[in-house]
């Protein structure tokens, strides 16, 4: 036990954060980015040495975007000149018909560089999956901060994916919180859209 505990101890405090930060984004809790920039931190170590190179890079991305969603949240309608509601947290809305097309095309061109690198310059035994599900979490983070509803839809399909990759990958626990994620994400989507209607 106590060898197992010593393996994967790293693996069982990332996945700790992980279901904070989920139940954070739950709550629509804007307290969510700084456990999304302390998390991602500990899985660039986690990630590379398991091989899994994409989700090592989007960690490092992950934190970043912790800082840039942070700030959307809390000075979103600032930045965007609404004086009225400059001091209030961005709202919840839809994913714009207008930027489906450019998430789409951002989505396959980051797909195909993840790809290339990591066929080119890496040993990775899972290049179209890791890159698969790194790219499209470019596009979810993205919608995240912009607090669309639709992210969930988004996070639901990676989150499943990424359960598989993990458990195949020899990563148990962040594969059972991926899974939980899932779950965690259907709620989260119905639970958004009742809040997002009382926004109204």
């Amino acid at each position: 036990m106590g060898d197992f505990l010593a393996e994967h101890w790293l693996d069982i405090l990332s996945t700790v954060l992980g279901l904070i930060y989920i139940i954070l984004e739950y709550r629509a809790s804007i307290a969510l980015w700084f456990v999304g920039i302390i998390m991602p931190a500990i899985d660039t170590y986690l990630y590379y040495s398991h091989g899994l190179y994409a989700d090592f890079g989007m960690a490092i991305y992950y934190t970043l975007a912790g800082i840039y969603g942070w700030v959307m949240w809390r000075w979103g309608n600032a930045l965007r000149g609404s004086a009225r509601e400059e001091k209030a947290e961005k709202p919840i809305t839809h994913f714009p018909a207008r930027r489906i097309v450019p998430a789409t095309v951002g989505f396959l061109v980051a797909w195909g560089a993840i790809w290339y690198v990591l066929v080119r310059w890496t040993n990775s035994t899972v290049p179209i999956t890791d890159s698969f599900i790194n790219a499209l979490s470019f596009v979810a983070l993205w919608a995240l901060a912009q607090k669309y509803l639709e992210q969930w839809v988004i996070w639901i399909l990676i989150d499943a994916i990424s359960a598989v990759l993990y458990a195949y990958k020899g990563i148990p626990f962040k594969a059972s919180l991926y899974a939980l994620y899932v779950v965690i994400a259907v709620l989260g989507y119905m639970k958004w859209k009742r809040m997002m209607s009382n926004q109204t």
